[in-house]
């Protein structure tokens, strides 16, 4: 049988050519469980807001991975020891670090299982790798579960200033076509070493820092959480709690059978088995765009609303408020839809609903970004800034939003 030659290139819009370092990372990427990552969109539905948003977590995976390749470079070169099974690990666990994600990413995580988190359905993704690969997974899966005794391996996959984030908003920003996301990862990551064990940045990169974290509340509020998004989102999870509900009562919906097998059953954490995990294998976002297109034909009112809403961009409207949404507003908008369309409290709850959405840019409780100084001493980065929004971006901002169909206006 011919040998394939596995010291492939990929050619990355943003990076150029990303080279393939070892047979390991290419049988990896060759796996059938990583390549259904190209199946599955990064950014969900935020290609209604930003049309161009259409890469997947395939094309985010393999720029972390190149990312990571130049970090252990740097950090090499500076004198910090990584053995050749770290260098190893570290490449197998930011290449795996998102395989556990579903169907349009984040909005799956409430609907298509309970409660059950991306990063756990990743880890047993990674042990089922790592029986099949003979136990060369090991050292990834103890860098990416935290437990590895040299804490800088886990912050270069896991942390505020990780790999993950490097890649995500340079990418996102490139594909959406919004330039005030776009941050200098290859200068960030020159500017990386390791202090007693931990992940530092040198002083001179510190405005390289402020830059990111500027760039990523800018990212969230105009791009992850925009308004349009958000209702997409919320739709999204509403037409699969809408499906769940009639196939529990009997009703027959046409659907793939992996997507059939997770809408009639309850999954959480503690039936997540292997079964599971070989059907969760097969779900992508294939099977809810097709479940969408049957379902909009479907005989359930609120069901084929939804679904039409979607598929045709015909979205609810939302307000977006910095105070809860007030009480007697919403009863009156809830009654008129209700009474408009002849429904019952329960059907109406899917078409007017409140929400909250948060977000902090700098979390100074986890893992900090820490700035090496010039005469040795380490101190937090929100401290060291004269950037009068630092300390304002480690505060938790949150808004308040009411969704409701448009004719109610």
């Amino acid at each position: 049988m011919k040998t394939s030659n596995k010291l492939k290139i990929f050619n990355d819009p943003i990076y150029g050519f990303i080279r393939i370092p070892n047979t390991l990372v290419f049988d990896l990427i060759a796996d059938p469980y990583f390549q259904r990552l190209r199946r599955i969109s990064q950014m969900g539905l935020s290609y209604l807001v930003y049309p161009g948003a259409h890469h997947t977590r395939f094309h985010h995976a393999l720029g972390c991975m190149y990312l990571m390749q130049k970090s252990i470079q740097v950090l090499r070169f500076k004198g910090v020891e990584i053995t050749e099974p770290e260098s190893d690990g570290l490449l197998g666990a930011i290449l795996l670090h998102d395989i556990g994600h579903g169907p349009f990413s984040h909005a799956m995580e409430h609907s298509i299982v309970e409660g059950v988190s991306h990063e756990f359905i990743s880890l047993q993704f990674m042990e089922e790798l790592n029986e099949r690969f003979n136990g060369s997974l090991t050292e990834a899966i103890s860098i990416f579960t935290g437990k590895h005794p040299k804490k800088f391996l886990n912050q270069l996959v896991s942390s505020q200033l990780d790999m993950d984030r490097l890649d995500y908003l340079k990418r996102d920003s490139f594909y959406t076509g919004v330039a005030e996301g776009n941050t200098n990862a290859e200068r960030l990551i020159t500017m990386l070493n390791v202090v007693d064990g931990n992940l530092v940045v040198e002083e001179k990169g510190i405005y390289s820092v402020e830059k990111f974290l500027m760039a990523r509340r800018f990212m969230y509020w105009q791009v992850y959480l925009h308004k349009t998004g958000v209702v997409a989102e919320q739709l999204l999870i509403s037409i699969l709690k809408r499906a769940r509900f009639l196939i529990k009562n009997g009703t027959t919906l046409n659907c793939s059978k992996a997507l059939l097998y997770f809408l009639s059953q309850h999954i959480d954490k503690s039936n997540f088995d292997r079964v599971t995990l070989a059907k969760f294998a097969k779900l992508d976002d294939v099977d809810i765009l097709a479940a969408l297109k049957e379902w909009q034909y479907a005989d359930d009112f609120v069901l084929s609303t939804l679904c039409e809403m979607i598929l045709n961009r015909k979205l609810l409207d939302i307000k977006l408020k910095k105070e809860p949404i007030n009480e007697t507003k919403f009863k009156n908008k809830f009654n008129k839809i209700k009474k408009l369309y002849k429904l019952t409290d329960e059907e109406t709850s899917y078409f007017v609903f409140t929400g909250e959405l948060k977000n902090k840019a700098y979390d100074r409780e986890h893992q900090n970004i820490n700035i090496l100084r010039k005469n040795g001493k380490i101190t937090d980065v929100a401290k060291l800034s004269d950037h009068l929004n630092l300390n304002a971006l480690s505060k938790t901002v949150t808004k308040y939003y009411m969704c409701y169909p448009k004719e109610a206006v």
